[in-house]
């Protein structure tokens, strides 16, 4: 499955590398003699070699394949030139001690989700995702073209990072449940698994809220350590096999509408590196960026229906009230988290400002074409 699905980008890669040396060689005929002194840089470059630790599970379907994919492309395009050695959960450090392996300099980069960390910094939240907050689209555009770029320097300069978006899950499922939920009140006492500030909302509803690495949740939901858990959509979902042990699937996610990846460096080490390796890690994570997001789609439905059709999970969608209340216990955590600090503050002045100003848009061009297609069409 994993080469069917990279194969167009490797055609890509492939066309790209013949092309480029047919560029070379026409640049080496026009300039004669005068070539040599070209090429020698490119020979003479350093090669180097860096550790990256992720907090997904090795070869998992969906994250873990991402974190992979993206190191070998970094790997790839530079020829050698960078050669990335990845450590996925558990390998070298446990997955919540990524971000720590990075800013203490033992380890160059960390691919996770930076809302884990939120315990350092309330506002890295908004740099994976927030309650009732930004779908995938609109957080790409806040992050690349709207200022959230900027502001996640900040946030992570101030523990000596730098991180860059380098994938995303799209709007989330809601969760797994061992019991209908009916009404708000139905949270009260749930153990449920849920990081980042969506978890808090669900605190506010009186759930029993922890934070788990993903390899730790089947085993807790299977022993009732766990009532509930939310995870990522139907393909990531599928290999954990939640529906052992949960038979109820809600959905829309209100925790995370579109869960932004990091790939979270050494600011030291990433201040190191030249302009062009700067610029070639940008765009390997820009397009692992896009990568997941669209594998996500292509393959979301088509385990939604062999999970309800072959496994008899019960597809459930949150009443207007349950939703009522998450964006109740919301706004409480919208203030709490402004109240930790200026620079949170000022996170989610501009987060909320654009959320708005994209989302406004969003409302009358995709959302609504879509509501109308899927009217006509019976989706």
């Amino acid at each position: 499955m994993e080469g069917r699905k990279i194969r167009p980008v490797v055609q890509w890669e492939e066309h790209f590398m013949e092309r480029r040396k047919f560029l070379t060689g026409a640049a080496l005929a026009g300039a004669g003699v005068a070539a040599a002194p070209f090429a020698a840089p490119a020979i003479a470059q350093e090669r180097k070699e860096i550790t990256v630790v992720s907090t997904w599970v090795r070869d998992f379907p969906g994250l873990g394949i991402s974190a992979q994919r993206l190191c070998k492309r970094i790997t790839d395009l530079s020829e050698g030139r960078i050669v990335v050695n990845y450590f996925a959960a558990g390998e070298r450090v446990g997955a919540f001690d990524s971000f720590d392996e990075v800013a203490s300099g033992n380890a160059e980069a960390y691919i996770g989700a930076d809302y884990y960390w939120k315990g350092k910094h309330p506002a890295l939240a908004y740099f994976t995702s927030v309650p009732m907050g930004m779908t995938t689209p609109e957080w790409n555009a806040w992050i690349k073209y709207a200022g959230g770029q900027e502001l996640w320097d900040e946030v992570s300069g101030g523990f000596g990072l730098k991180a860059l978006p380098c994938g995303a899950t799209g709007t989330q499922m809601g969760g797994w449940f061992n019991k209908e939920v009916n009404s708000a009140a139905d949270f009260k006492g749930l153990k449920f698994r849920m990081p980042g500030l969506g978890g808090d909302v669900l605190a506010k509803l009186g759930a029993s809220v922890v934070s788990l690495p993903g390899g730790q949740i089947y085993e807790n939901l299977v022993s009732g350590a766990l009532d509930a858990t939310e995870w990522v959509g139907p393909y990531n979902d599928y290999f954990l096999k939640f529906y052992e042990a949960a038979k109820y699937y809600y959905y829309p996610g209100m925790h995370e509408p579109g869960g932004g990846l990091s790939f979270g460096m050494n600011k030291s080490w990433w201040e190191s590196l030249s302009a062009f390796e700067q610029q070639l890690i940008t765009a390997c994570c820009y397009e692992e960026l896009a990568a997941q997001f669209e594998e996500a789609m292509a393959l979301n439905g088509m385990y939604l229906q062999k999970m309800v059709n072959e496994n008899g999970v019960v597809l459930k969608e949150f009443s207007d009230d349950v939703y009522d209340a998450f964006a109740e216990a919301a706004v409480a955590v919208f203030e709490e988290t402004r109240a930790h600090s200026a620079l949170a503050a000022k996170v989610d002045d501009a987060f909320q400002k654009s959320l708005r100003e994209i989302g406004g848009y969003e409302k009358i061009a995709e959302v609504a074409f879509s509501n109308q297609r899927n009217r006509v069409l019976g989706i």
